[in-house]
């Protein structure tokens, strides 16, 4: 499900409508944009929260865009251009499907995402409380988003219990399967890089020239899996049935989705069987 719903919230960081309309709300540059729409659901808030709960960026890089970005525009600015944003790109890549194709997506993942456990969850809780989109495509996006900060929240949590500390797991992404282009510009130096690199390779989970070992990869898919345990609530109370009719419905829209999204982005997502 994860990969049928990731692309439909992932529109906000790829697509040139969404990052106009961060623009014309004074959010120019992408990372004011991405820090400001993404922390707005949790408010006014300074570095230190949101350095927590995105886990992976260097505190300094947080500390430039937050607070600074509420003085160009406040949280409720920077969701109204989130939104916006998403529902014209989502607009724009969806426009062959009838509408009641769309609705009826809407309707099945907003039951999802209403849902989702909060308790423990910082961004999928701020997400969840906000008010429900007025039209279909609005409400896709925002349940497809509250899912996937309610996932990303879980998948922190793994993280944490593994002992795996942000610039670690970036660490380990680049040696199994991401390219590191993708990734080093999350704020953290050559030498915080070096240092998870030998952490890594004390730890085992990499060898002394920086190749995964069994040890690591058996560790991480630990971690994998308890990401999905905890996200699979909401599944469970929609059931089997419908979340096969809900996969169905969101296959051409993430399709759609995935043309924007370039194949090599940090969020790793796999591509959808034609």
């Amino acid at each position: 499900m994860w990969t049928h719903f990731e692309p439909v919230h992932a529109v906000t960081y790829f697509h040139p409508r969404a990052r106009a309309a961060y623009e014309a709300a004074g959010l120019r540059g992408y990372w004011r944009g991405y820090f400001a729409g993404r922390a707005a659901p949790l408010g006014a808030v300074d570095a230190a929260p949101v350095t927590a709960a995105f886990f992976s960026f260097a505190p300094p890089m947080v500390s430039r865009a937050l607070p600074a970005v509420w003085r160009l525009a406040t949280p409720a600015e920077a969701l109204r251009a989130r939104l916006t944003g998403a529902v014209q790109a989502l607009a724009e890549l969806t426009y062959e499907l009838p509408e009641t194709h769309l609705v009826e997506a809407a309707d099945l993942l907003d039951e999802a995402a209403g849902a989702v456990e909060t308790a423990g969850r910082v961004l999928g809780a701020a997400n969840a409380a906000l008010p429900a989109g007025e039209y279909p495509l609005a409400r896709l996006w925002q349940a497809a988003t509250t899912l996937r900060e309610h996932r990303g929240d879980g998948h922190v949590a793994a993280l944490v219990a593994a002992d795996l500390d942000p610039v670690e797991t970036l660490a380990w992404r680049v040696a199994v399967d991401m390219p590191a282009h993708n990734l080093l510009g999350r704020g953290w130096t050559e030498e915080e890089w070096k240092a998870a690199r030998e952490r890594l390779t004390v730890r085992g989970w990499l060898t002394p020239d920086g190749e995964p070992t069994e040890r690591g990869r058996a560790g991480f898919q630990a971690v994998e899996d308890a990401t999905d345990a905890a996200a699979a609530r909401p599944w469970r109370l929609l059931g089997t049935d419908r979340a096969d009719r809900l996969r169905d419905l969101l296959y051409p829209i993430a399709r759609a989705c995935h043309t924007v999204i370039p194949p090599d982005s940090p969020i790793g997502l796999p591509a959808l069987p034609a």
